[in-house]
Protein backbone atom coordinates (compact mmCIF):
# COMPACT_ATOMS: atom_id res chain seq x y z
CA UNK A 1 0.00 0.00 0.00
CA UNK A 2 2.78 2.46 0.86
CA UNK A 3 4.84 4.09 -1.92
CA UNK A 4 8.09 2.34 -0.97
CA UNK A 5 9.92 3.41 -4.15
CA UNK A 6 9.01 7.07 -3.60
CA UNK A 7 10.13 6.90 0.03
CA UNK A 8 13.41 5.15 -0.72
CA UNK A 9 14.14 7.81 -3.36
CA UNK A 10 14.08 10.43 -0.56
CA UNK A 11 16.62 8.48 1.52
CA UNK A 12 18.81 7.00 -1.24
CA UNK A 13 21.18 10.00 -1.66
CA UNK A 14 22.18 9.68 2.01
CA UNK A 15 22.24 5.87 2.31
CA UNK A 16 25.65 4.11 2.32
CA UNK A 17 26.72 2.55 -0.97
CA UNK A 18 28.34 -0.86 -1.37
CA UNK A 19 32.09 -0.55 -1.51
CA UNK A 20 34.76 -1.28 1.04
CA UNK A 21 33.53 -3.26 4.02
CA UNK A 22 30.31 -5.14 4.57
CA UNK A 23 27.49 -4.55 2.08
CA UNK A 24 24.64 -2.47 3.52
CA UNK A 25 21.21 -4.05 3.86
CA UNK A 26 18.79 -3.10 1.08
CA UNK A 27 17.40 0.39 1.70
CA UNK A 28 13.77 -0.71 1.41
CA UNK A 29 14.39 -3.44 4.00
CA UNK A 30 15.79 -0.92 6.48
CA UNK A 31 12.91 1.48 5.82
CA UNK A 32 10.37 -1.30 6.39
CA UNK A 33 12.12 -2.19 9.68
CA UNK A 34 12.07 1.49 10.68
CA UNK A 35 8.33 1.72 9.97
CA UNK A 36 7.58 -1.42 11.99
CA UNK A 37 9.68 -0.07 14.83
CA UNK A 38 7.45 3.02 14.95
CA UNK A 39 4.16 1.18 14.38
CA UNK A 40 4.85 -1.22 17.25
CA UNK A 41 6.77 1.28 19.44
CA UNK A 42 9.86 -0.94 19.70
CA UNK A 43 13.34 -0.01 20.86
CA UNK A 44 16.29 -0.88 18.63
CA UNK A 45 16.99 -4.02 20.68
CA UNK A 46 13.33 -5.06 20.77
CA UNK A 47 13.13 -4.62 16.98
CA UNK A 48 16.17 -6.87 16.53
CA UNK A 49 14.57 -9.51 18.77
CA UNK A 50 11.25 -9.23 16.91
CA UNK A 51 13.00 -9.87 13.59
CA UNK A 52 14.36 -13.14 14.99
CA UNK A 53 11.16 -14.20 16.75
CA UNK A 54 8.27 -13.04 14.53
CA UNK A 55 8.14 -14.54 11.05
CA UNK A 56 5.59 -12.02 9.73
CA UNK A 57 7.96 -9.14 10.58
CA UNK A 58 10.82 -10.84 8.74
CA UNK A 59 8.52 -11.43 5.78
CA UNK A 60 7.39 -7.78 5.75
CA UNK A 61 11.03 -6.62 5.89
CA UNK A 62 11.87 -9.13 3.13
CA UNK A 63 14.35 -10.99 5.32
CA UNK A 64 14.85 -14.66 6.20
CA UNK A 65 16.76 -16.59 8.84
CA UNK A 66 18.95 -18.00 6.05
CA UNK A 67 21.01 -14.80 6.06
CA UNK A 68 22.18 -12.35 8.71
CA UNK A 69 19.53 -10.04 10.16
CA UNK A 70 20.21 -6.39 11.04
CA UNK A 71 21.35 -6.02 14.64
CA UNK A 72 20.32 -3.26 17.05
CA UNK A 73 23.30 -1.08 16.08
CA UNK A 74 22.43 -1.28 12.38
CA UNK A 75 18.81 -0.39 13.18
CA UNK A 76 19.98 2.51 15.38
CA UNK A 77 22.38 3.77 12.70
CA UNK A 78 19.56 3.85 10.13
CA UNK A 79 17.34 5.82 12.53
CA UNK A 80 20.22 8.24 13.18
CA UNK A 81 20.73 8.65 9.41
CA UNK A 82 17.08 9.74 9.05
CA UNK A 83 17.40 12.09 12.04
CA UNK A 84 20.74 13.54 10.94
CA UNK A 85 19.41 14.49 7.51
CA UNK A 86 15.92 15.42 8.78
CA UNK A 87 14.26 12.97 6.39
CA UNK A 88 11.20 12.09 8.51
CA UNK A 89 9.24 15.16 7.38
CA UNK A 90 10.18 14.55 3.74
CA UNK A 91 8.95 10.95 4.04
CA UNK A 92 5.73 12.18 5.62
CA UNK A 93 5.20 14.65 2.75
CA UNK A 94 5.95 11.92 0.20
CA UNK A 95 3.31 9.64 1.73
CA UNK A 96 0.74 12.46 1.88
CA UNK A 97 1.40 13.44 -1.75
CA UNK A 98 0.96 9.80 -2.78
CA UNK A 99 -2.30 9.53 -0.78
CA UNK A 100 -3.62 12.73 -2.38
CA UNK A 101 -2.74 11.49 -5.89
CA UNK A 102 -4.43 8.16 -5.11
CA UNK A 103 -7.55 10.07 -4.08
CA UNK A 104 -7.60 8.83 -0.51
CA UNK A 105 -6.26 11.96 1.20
CA UNK A 106 -8.91 14.32 2.49
CA UNK A 107 -8.17 17.91 3.44
CA UNK A 108 -11.53 18.94 4.89
CA UNK A 109 -12.91 18.19 8.33
CA UNK A 110 -9.60 18.20 10.14
CA UNK A 111 -9.29 17.18 13.78
CA UNK A 112 -6.32 18.59 15.66
CA UNK A 113 -5.02 16.76 18.69
CA UNK A 114 -2.08 17.47 20.95
CA UNK A 115 -0.03 14.59 22.26
CA UNK A 116 2.08 15.24 25.32
CA UNK A 117 5.70 14.15 25.04
CA UNK A 118 6.62 13.78 28.70
CA UNK A 119 10.01 14.57 30.18
CA UNK A 120 11.34 14.58 33.74
CA UNK A 121 10.83 18.00 35.29
CA UNK A 122 14.58 18.24 35.91
CA UNK A 123 15.47 17.92 32.20
CA UNK A 124 18.06 20.50 31.15
CA UNK A 125 20.02 21.05 27.94
CA UNK A 126 23.81 21.26 27.50
CA UNK A 127 23.84 24.84 28.81
CA UNK A 128 22.11 23.60 32.00
CA UNK A 129 18.93 25.48 31.11
CA UNK A 130 15.43 24.13 30.69
CA UNK A 131 14.09 23.91 27.15
CA UNK A 132 11.73 26.89 26.66
CA UNK A 133 9.30 24.67 24.72
CA UNK A 134 8.82 22.39 27.72
CA UNK A 135 6.28 23.37 30.31
CA UNK A 136 3.71 22.00 32.69
CA UNK A 137 0.20 21.26 31.46
CA UNK A 138 -2.92 19.65 32.83
CA UNK A 139 -4.74 16.85 31.02
CA UNK A 140 -7.90 15.83 32.81
CA UNK A 141 -7.02 15.97 36.50
CA UNK A 142 -3.38 15.05 35.98
CA UNK A 143 -0.38 17.36 35.59
CA UNK A 144 2.32 16.56 33.01
CA UNK A 145 5.68 18.15 32.17
CA UNK A 146 7.06 18.13 28.64
CA UNK A 147 6.15 19.29 25.12
CA UNK A 148 3.02 19.12 23.01
CA UNK A 149 3.03 17.62 19.53
CA UNK A 150 0.05 18.82 17.50
CA UNK A 151 -1.32 16.32 15.00
CA UNK A 152 -3.81 17.05 12.19
CA UNK A 153 -6.09 14.13 11.29
CA UNK A 154 -8.73 13.97 8.55
CA UNK A 155 -12.09 13.52 10.30
CA UNK A 156 -13.56 11.23 7.66
CA UNK A 157 -10.68 8.90 6.79
CA UNK A 158 -8.70 9.05 10.04
CA UNK A 159 -5.47 9.65 8.09
CA UNK A 160 -2.82 11.91 9.61
CA UNK A 161 -1.92 14.75 7.25
CA UNK A 162 0.18 17.15 9.33
CA UNK A 163 2.49 17.13 12.33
Amino acid sequence: ILPWQNMTAVIEPFYPKAGNGRRPYPLETMLRIHCMQHWYNLSDGAMEDALYEIASMRLFARLSLDSALPDRTTIMNFRHLLEQHQLARQLFKTINRWLAEAGVMMTQGTLVDATIIEAPSSTKNKEQQRDPEMHQTKKGNQWHFGMKAHIGVDAKSGLTHSL
